[in-house]
């Protein structure tokens, strides 16, 4: 027997999905996180799971892990001490950092800017210089170098970072830089700045391989423990760890890179979704992740989430390629209030997870969205398989304080609270889709999480955005994306060039090169030639512009007719997104070659669909609150629906790790693969979503 076991750790729980190659059975679990070792949780998780799937370790073929060790150790400042070599004269960078600061419109003045990851005091120039095309300007003076290293190892630095002045064009003194810290100290971490992001910005570059140098003493203990302790419970997989744009990489790897995982578990969440929409046959969707705190929204083109290469982890800028994701502060414990303007809001601060909403019964009394959904009866009196009973009484309470102070209904009080929520996050939805020029009704809806098929519904009412995807393990669907993931990797480099000037031969040339590199990392992670695919970008730009945009393009064959082309499709994208376009020089700003390779992955059985009638999964009936009046709604249990089955709503569908929610006037229709595809009533899947993947 050979399985696959997805893990995405999370900040309450951490939730495990066992997926078995020679029967397609899913198995999933939940289990409470350790914050203080993240493995010990994992691993009290895999013995659980291996209980209820009675399986033994040894069937456990490949573990695929999102964590986030690294990004916790950043927000709570428990990195490493730090030592920065940088050019002589360039010792501030970390301190003058951009001018831009956050909003609202006075972020400037109440902006608790953090402090630099690699304090000045340990930090050292060098004298040395390069210029922009690569020339050296200043030799690197190696006695004054021995010295600054000799002062960083004597100040007991536990890590050390090199960023030094254009290395991007010419990495050749960081790379002596390198062999002098290593014959010094051999067992130092480094971490090398053209190796981490060999691109322009001296800010960006050198924060980003400082943020690797604070995490990776702490990682790389963690993934030593973690692969011991999976030694000692007899579970000996393949272990890959899931980057931050949703590829895999080696545990090797993400010991000396760990950077590349600050946002491993949202990118397992859309990297999931773009599998289930797939499969379902819309591959342009909106990803919907509702959890307790926050929401995240994604955009899916193509079958492929939209990765980003700017990010942020608080208020640090990091300039490594993840999934884009934006987050609001809405979820389902969303404290609702009403502040002196007498207007109602909704988050975004939260119940956490204690006390958590009132209907949870830990003592909470805010009124949450969590407790507006029981009040309007949209939630089952009890959740987790019946594990976890609601307090409605408790519940009700809480959102009458709400009618009290607007003088409405304890329903009406409870429906105005969804309604913002709802509004809210249809928001977030717009700057994927509207801000990008982008019609939200050209799109599918991926609603996951553990609240998200409460709602996704009604998102999908608002947006225009049918149907609304219901994966088969919404609340675990991270996990499932990490079974889809490939391993992945990108090699970039700065060439500023105009394109009305540049030689084609010199951009086929670096193209190559990247090319080349990309491929020998893919064949040092174990995949096969054959199972290899590269693409190419280019990163463009108006002449002086501040930001560029990155389009395809092939890896040789330019001449002039292709330059024209590319800045074509440069000016259709600039005004896609801005709304307009110029009749400036383009340039080229960096070259990048995304190295992809294919893993065996998850694939789920497609089932034969069987007759409509969905009697088989009907439990019973609640009275649920639409719009003015509470109508009787039938409730299913996912676990009976069969492929072919329809659910008319008003209904609700429950299952261990979510609850599904379909109003009036629409209809579920199970896919194939035992996702719900939820459409306006009288409405049918597409003959597209009908035959996909068959």
């Amino acid at each position: 027997m050979s399985c696959r076991l997805g893990i995405d750790v999370g900040g309450t729980f951490t939730d495990l999905l066992l997926f078995d190659e020679s029967s397609g059975a899913l198995h999933l679990h939940k289990t409470p996180s350790t914050p203080h070792d993240q493995s010990v949780g994992i691993l009290e998780g895999i013995r659980g799971l291996l209980e209820r799937a009675q399986m033994r370790p040894a069937d456990i073929r490949a573990l695929l892990h999102g964590t986030t060790v690294s990004t916790n150790i950043v927000l709570e400042e428990k990195g490493a001490r730090v030592g920065l070599l940088v050019t002589q004269d360039f010792e501030q960078i970390l301190h003058l950092a951009r001018s831009q600061t956050p909003g609202p419109l006075a972020g400037w003045m109440i902006m608790q800017k953090p402090a630099p990851l690699a304090d000045l005091q340990h930090t050292q120039g060098v004298e040395e210089r390069m210029s922009a095309r690569g020339e050296v300007l200043t030799p690197l003076d190696e006695s004054q170098a021995q010295g600054a290293v000799q002062t960083l190892l004597d100040a007991q630095v536990e890590s050390i970072t090199i960023s030094l002045l254009n290395a991007y064009a010419n990495a050749a003194h960081e790379q002596r830089l390198k062999a002098i810290v290593n014959a010094l100290a051999p067992d130092m971490p480094v971490s090398v700045s053209s190796e981490i992001l060999p691109e322009f910005r001296e800010y960006e570059r050198t924060l980003v391989t400082v943020m690797n140098a604070y995490v990776r003493p702490a990682m790389r203990n963690y993934l030593a423990n973690f692969e011991t302790k999976l030694g000692e419970l007899q579970v000996q997989p393949t272990v890959n760890i899931v980057r931050s744009d949703g590829g895999l990489m080696s545990v090797k790897r993400a010991a000396d890179r760990p950077v590349h995982t600050m946002l491993s578990g949202p990118a397992g969440g859309v990297s999931g979704a773009a599998f289930i929409a797939g499969l379902a046959g819309h591959p342009n969707a909106l990803g919907f992740d509702m959890g307790g705190t926050s929401t995240d929204v994604s955009l899916i083109r193509n079958g492929l989430p939209t990765i980003s290469r700017q990010t942020a982890l608080g208020y640090y800028p990091i300039k490594i390629p993840s999934v884009e994701v934006h987050s609001v502060g809405a979820g389902g414990g969303s404290i609702a209030h009403v502040p002196m303007t007498g207007a109602l809001r909704v988050g975004p601060h939260s119940a956490g997870a204690r006390p958590g909403p009132a209907c949870y019964g830990h003592g909470g009394e805010e009124p949450t969205v969590t407790d507006a959904n029981v009040v309007l009866g949209r939630l089952p009196p009890r959740l987790l398989d019946g594990a976890m009973a609601l307090e409605v009484a408790a519940a009700e309470s809480a959102v009458n304080r709400i009618a009290t102070c607007l003088g409405l209904g304890t329903q009406q009080a409870a429906q105005g609270i969804v309604d913002i929520v709802n509004e809210n996050m249809l928001g977030a939805l717009r700057l994927v889709t509207v801000q990008k020029g982008l019609d939200p009704r050209d799109f599918a809806l991926v609603a996951f999480g553990g609240a998200g098929p409460l709602h996704g519904n009604a998102i999908a009412m608002l947006a225009g955005c049918y149907p609304v995807i219901i994966p088969p393990t919404p609340g675990v669907l991270s996990a499932l994306g990490f079974l889809y993931s490939d391993a992945k990797n990108e090699f970039a480099q700065t060439f500023i060039r105009h394109l009305e000037t540049v030689a084609p031969a010199d951009i086929s040339a670096v193209l190559k090169r990247l090319g080349t590199e990309a491929a020998g990392w893919l064949s040092e992670e174990g995949i096969a030639s054959g199972d290899q695919s590269i693409r190419y970008e280019a990163d463009v730009r108006y002449f002086r512009q501040g930001y560029e945009v990155a389009l395809e393009v092939r890896s040789s064959g330019f001449d002039k007719a292709a330059l024209d082309e590319l800045a074509t499709r440069f000016g259709a994208a600039h005004e896609r997104l801005y709304g307009f376009k110029l009749g400036t020089p383009v340039e080229l700003v960096n070259l990048r070659a995304v190295g992809a390779g294919q893993v065996r992955k998850m694939a789920l059985p497609r089932l034969v669909p069987i007759d409509a009638d969905a009697g088989a999964a009907w439990v019973g009936h609640e009275q649920v609150y639409f719009a003015s009046s509470f109508q009787p709604a039938a409730v299913y249990d996912r676990l009976k629906l069969r492929a072919g089955h329809q659910v008319h709503g008003p209904a609700i569908i429950t299952q261990t790790d979510s609850t599904t929610l379909i109003h009036p006037h629409h209809t579920g229709h199970v896919d194939p693969y035992g996702s719900i595809l939820i459409l306006p009533a009288g409405e049918r899947p597409s003959a597209q979503a009908a035959t996909a993947h068959e």
